[in-house]
């Protein structure tokens, strides 16, 4: 791909489209480096070519249409994207959190910056069903000798996310339930809700949700109009959304008129 920016619009469209059929999807980051423009002339260029039918978006970039909804990325790949975001968004979650209280974390790599920032937290119970997660608390009370939280990690199978799901890890979820869960999710949308690509791990948030008296949302600003396989939240089931402060103004004026409450972070 050349690197210009005094491409036209549909120039840059053309080789965006072309990139992302040779390969299978792009970056966001890699477009910005390559054709020279900003990230949101990027993101704006993926909106277009998605409104088209011509790529579907995904976190962090885009994919070709018939991948993208079953599209599972691993947990290191994931955990590379918005890194400062996650840190933001992790730090304003960890204020509603009380001592003594029973929480859930989902899996995902904005769970698993939101966990390092509880383990000070004294007399938590923590349900987990991810296992990056689970080892966080572990680590922390190696460090320090002191067990602030007791943690209970779902079994299960192990999904690219690192996170445990099926039929032993919904059983668990079902007989518990929590003060707050901090939901990870591949996308959000007025029209999906909260989805994701694996259909298993679906039913275990699924299972999450129902067990937790407020429903607390932890994903950043890419991940709005993104559309995994199959839905596990509808966003009226959503208590808080804790996301960035870079979600446009349109988008968060949509959000509001779904979820109770909006947090913007950073």
């Amino acid at each position: 791909m050349a690197d210009n920016s005094n491409l036209l619009a549909e120039q840059r469209r053309a080789l965006i489209l072309d990139e992302v059929r040779r390969r299978g999807g792009v970056r966001v980051n890699e477009l910005t480096r390559r054709l020279n423009v900003s990230d949101m002339t990027i993101r704006r260029d993926l909106d277009a070519l998605a409104r088209a039918g011509a790529v579907e978006k995904v976190h962090g970039g885009a994919v070709v249409v018939e991948e993208a909804r079953t599209h599972e990325p691993g947990f290191e790949a994931k955990s590379a994207l918005e890194l400062s975001a996650k840190e933001e968004i992790a730090l304003a979650a960890a204020r509603l959190v009380t001592p003594g209280s029973a929480i859930a974390l989902s899996g995902g790599t904005t769970t698993f910056a939101l966990a390092q920032h509880l383990t000070e937290i004294e007399q938590l119970t923590v349900v987990t069903n991810s296992v990056r997660v689970a080892d966080v608390f572990e680590r922390a009370q190696r460090q320090s000798g002191v067990p602030h939280a007791t943690v209970v990690l779902t079994g299960g199978v192990r999904t690219p996310s690192d996170s445990l799901v099926g039929p032993v890890a919904d059983r668990a979820i079902r007989s518990l339930h929590f003060d707050l869960l901090f939901l990870g999710t591949h996308g959000l949308s007025p029209e999906a809700g909260l989805s994701t690509p694996n259909l298993a791990e679906a039913e275990t948030n699924r299972n999450f949700v129902a067990s937790a008296r407020r429903v607390i949302a932890v994903a950043d600003h890419t991940k709005w109009g993104i559309v995994g396989l199959s839905t596990f939240a509808e966003l009226a089931e959503v208590d808080t959304w804790v996301t960035d402060a870079a979600l446009p103004a349109e988008a968060a004026e949509a959000a509001r008129e779904h979820v109770r409450e909006l947090i913007l972070a950073g």
